[in-house]
């Protein structure tokens, strides 16, 4: 009878602690993954995953953090020059996140190279690069989740849109000096005031209707091929498959374009103006 009793107790406390030992290896195992995450973001912004870091870090539970990755290739065999642009804001968003307030172990940034992890690509059925998805703290990623690329185009301001949309985690991108802008401002306008000292006795240009005409023509050409839309959304070039190395110019959707859209709308439009303005000299003639 004491035998049984102590069989008894015995189990009683296994059971007990059985729960208290997984938690706290839990914990532990937690902890581990979020001090190696910590550890490689204090020296880059954006960590680098490959197949058995995506599957520890990311696939395997226990998480508490969430995981923006960018799935990419890079290397120059794989001619994808949407990567390398999308590549430069990601980083951008990134090292704003890493320097600033906003700085939190809820949220991570890495990126999957085609090269480095085509396992992950296969594992998540993924046949096109740059893509974004955000891998949240707890359950699978949902439709949201995956960044619509060829509708908001990859520039920095609109990923961190979309990582606050999904994290709560608000960001603000800081952008490295950009001197290009003002200074090709500073030349035109240093052109046209040479122009003007030079040509001082005879501004009689500067009321010419054809030069005012012409002007007016490239500027409307310009707004109606969407280079406005191109400078809110930053839209890729084109798009290229890393899989097929095949490269679309023409957006599918309607909703959405690519750079080289606008550059052949205007070639067109060029085109067509050319042609009224020669029949129109015709009839004239």
């Amino acid at each position: 009878m004491f035998y049984k009793l102590l069989i008894v107790v015995f189990l009683a406390v296994s059971l007990q602690g059985a729960p208290a030992d997984g938690q706290k290896k839990k914990e532990t195992l937690l902890s581990e993954k979020v001090s190696q995450m910590m550890e490689w973001t204090s020296k880059r912004a954006v960590i680098r995953l490959n197949g058995e870091k995506f599957r520890r870090l990311i696939r395997a539970p226990p998480r508490n953090y969430s995981v923006i990755i960018m799935f990419t290739a890079l290397q120059p065999q794989r001619q994808c020059g949407v990567c390398k642009q999308a590549d430069e804001e990601y980083q951008i968003l990134a090292n704003s996140w890493r320097y600033s307030n906003a700085f939190t172990n809820r949220i991570f940034f890495a990126m999957v190279d085609f090269d480095e992890g085509s396992d992950v690509f296969q594992m998540l059925n993924m046949n096109s690069a740059p893509t974004f998805i955000n891998f949240p703290a707890k359950g699978k990623p949902k439709r949201a989740d995956t960044y619509e690329l060829q509708v908001r185009g990859f520039a920095a301001e609109q990923l961190a849109r979309w990582v606050a949309d999904r994290t709560d985690v608000h960001i603000r991108v800081i952008r490295p000096p950009n001197y290009a802008g003002p200074l090709m401002l500073g030349l035109l306008l240093a052109f046209i005031g040479s122009l003007a000292y030079v040509r001082r006795n005879n501004l009689e240009f500067l009321f010419n209707k054809n030069v005012w005409a012409f002007s007016a023509l490239c500027f409307v050409l310009i707004m109606t091929s969407g280079q406005m839309w191109n400078h809110i959304r930053g839209p890729p070039y084109a798009h290229k498959n890393p899989n097929t190395g095949q490269v679309s110019y023409i957006h599918g959707s309607s909703q959405a374009q690519f750079v080289a859209e606008t550059h052949i709308v205007l070639l067109f439009s060029i085109l067509h103006c050319s042609r009224i303005s020669h029949t129109a000299q015709l009839h004239t003639e």
